[in-house]
């Protein structure tokens, strides 16, 4: 339950921020966009690994 007021928070901070500021946690450099006429693809690698290490640290102080 825990987790998942955390992700419920965390994306209500996420959305008033976008809507605040320039926020732009899904458009960080190092994302990768491809786009080719009517196709397009993108795989945001960087904002992976970047909730990738802050989820890590949160994960770290919950334990300890």
């Amino acid at each position: 339950m825990v987790a998942g007021v955390v992700l419920l928070l965390s994306g209500l901070l996420i959305t008033y921020l976008h809507s605040v500021s320039n926020f732009n946690l899904g458009r960080l450099p190092g994302d990768i966009r491809v786009r080719r006429g009517s196709f397009s693809f993108y795989f945001p690698i960087t904002t992976c690994i970047l909730l990738s290490i802050l989820l890590t640290l949160v994960m770290y102080i919950f334990r300890k």
